[in-house]
């Protein structure tokens, strides 16, 4: 084998990554391709011999055309994916050229600095107290993992079980109560801590999305080791429950209150939205995606917990090989992994470059986006308005006009308008079903929309109603 100059390869993906970023006004959201097409440009035989890094790279970059989603572009709205900052990108380009191994401060001094700067300055900007620890993560799902280890291992400590040393079998049951609206990772990250569905309370919401405080304060009058999970921005609707109200009921009975804010965590970061976020920082542990609203790119989830002293004895592990530092921050005590991708960096770029008031600033700016969004949908014919924006979350409903149409016939123009919007390629959103109705959800999380985004949006849905 022969090794080409290593500066060929870079140089490639450089002129295919400036390419690809430069199209994102005007090529396609959707991907154009089939899989049977991307199957066939990528299967072949493991080759015997290899070929030089750089045609690699651009053989790499020339199947992949129209495979991709152009989910960084203005005008992609579903699910709840974020752009990727430049610096942000620049950065996670010199992580992977750096491959530091993100494990303890011995295998990347720098990369432990970094990470602990980067966790500080998300404490400070989502307004957290400043003692909690916090860890990054490969998103919010292990971010609730890593929560809820603490949780589990502090509501069991309280009642005289050592989880760590006795394991759960035995323990005694740990009862979870849970939001009707709650999103599905949290019922996972339980499962992957050996906590059933048997032990899952699903508490009924109010119009407004949010659990009221009698309905859980009804649930709290079992005794036993009990944790509250409360919403920061439901997945649909954006609805978050009252903590102000709810936090202190929850402490009264001695249980832990874990907030999932995969998005909603970033309302913090702007005083418009204090009504929806007070009270937020009296909580135990919140989860949340940078790669969704900070808009570095994919993955970093991130957890900060209140109380250090449980979340390390949940996470941490040590060995005869491991070389200790003193005052040094090792990752290993704070996350799942082991070996592990430096992600303080990005996220400390993104800070860096948008600075508190660029974060606050991306935040209303997306908000009033949405809002945008859903009026000028609500004002065409057969378009109703199912959830208006609170965050940046809203959902429409495509209605069938004909006389005598059923649900399933409104369910039915619903799909087919999303289909059609998504088969144009001026824009892309996700579907969803709400109360039983097939909904289109309006999320706005990227740096990159603009007014005109949303102009050629609200078009390409006007076109959408004529075809479907």
């Amino acid at each position: 084998m022969t090794h080409s100059d290593p500066r060929d390869p870079l140089e490639a993906a450089a002129r295919h990554a400036h390419a690809w970023l430069a199209s994102l006004d005007t090529r396609s959201v959707a991907a154009t391709v089939s899989r049977d097409e991307l199957r066939r440009r990528f299967e072949a035989p493991l080759p015997e011999r290899g070929v030089p890094a750089a045609a690699v790279v651009d053989d790499l970059a020339g199947a992949a055309e129209g495979g991709q989603l152009a989910s960084g572009s203005g005008r992609f709205f579903a699910w709840v994916i974020g752009g990727a900052l430049p610096s942000s990108v620049a950065a996670e380009w010199l992580v992977s050229a750096w491959d530091q191994n993100a494990t303890i401060y011995a295998t990347s001094p720098v990369a432990s600095v970094v990470e602990e700067v980067a966790g500080q300055w998300l404490l400070d900007l989502f307004r957290l107290p400043r003692t909690s620890s916090f860890a990054f993560t490969t998103g919010c799902q292990m971010a609730h993992f890593t929560a809820l280890s603490a949780a589990r291992e502090q509501v069991l400590r309280q009642v005289g079980w050592d989880v760590g040393r006795q394991g759960m079998s035995g323990s005694p049951p740990i009862r979870l109560l849970v939001s009707a609206i709650r999103h599905v990772s949290l019922d996972r990250a339980l499962r992957y801590l050996g906590i059933g569905k048997d032990q899952l309370h699903v508490l009924p919401v109010e119009a407004d999305g949010g659990i009221a405080p009698g309905t859980l304060s009804a649930a709290l009058t079992v005794d036993g080791p009990t944790i509250v999970c409360l919403n920061a921005g439901d997945l649909n609707t954006g609805a978050f429950d009252d903590f102000r109200a709810l936090v202190p009921l929850a402490h009264a009975r001695g249980a832990w209150v874990h907030v999932d804010g995969a998005f909603g965590l970033f309302g913090r970061a702007s005083r418009r939205y204090d009504a929806l976020v007070e009270g937020m920082e009296l909580a135990d542990s919140w989860a949340t995606d940078c790669h969704k609203w900070l808009n570095v790119p994919q993955d970093s989830g991130f957890v900060a917990v209140r109380h250090p002293d449980a979340h390390r004895r949940a996470m941490t592990i040590v060995d005869s090989y491991f070389v200790a530092e003193d005052k040094a921050r090792d990752e290993i005590d704070w996350t799942p992994e082991w070996s592990r991708r430096a992600r303080g960096f990005g996220v400390y770029a993104a800070l860096r470059e948008l600075g508190r008031e660029g974060v606050a600033a991306l935040i209303e700016r997306n908000g009033a986006q949405c809002e945008a969004l859903a009026s000028g949908m609500a004002a065409l014919p057969g378009v109703e308005l199912v959830s208006p924006p609170r965050l940046n979350q809203a959902l429409v409903r495509f209605l069938d006009l004909r006389d005598g149409a059923t649900d399933a016939n409104h369910d039915a123009r619903t799909e087919r308008v999303i289909t059609a919007i998504n088969a144009s390629g001026e824009a892309f959103f996700g579907p969803s079903t709400w109360k039983g109705q097939r909904v289109m959800r309006i999320c706005v999380v990227n740096w990159r929309t603009t007014t005109r985004d949303v102009e050629r949006t609200i078009a390409a849905v006007r076109h959408a109603l004529t075809i479907a």
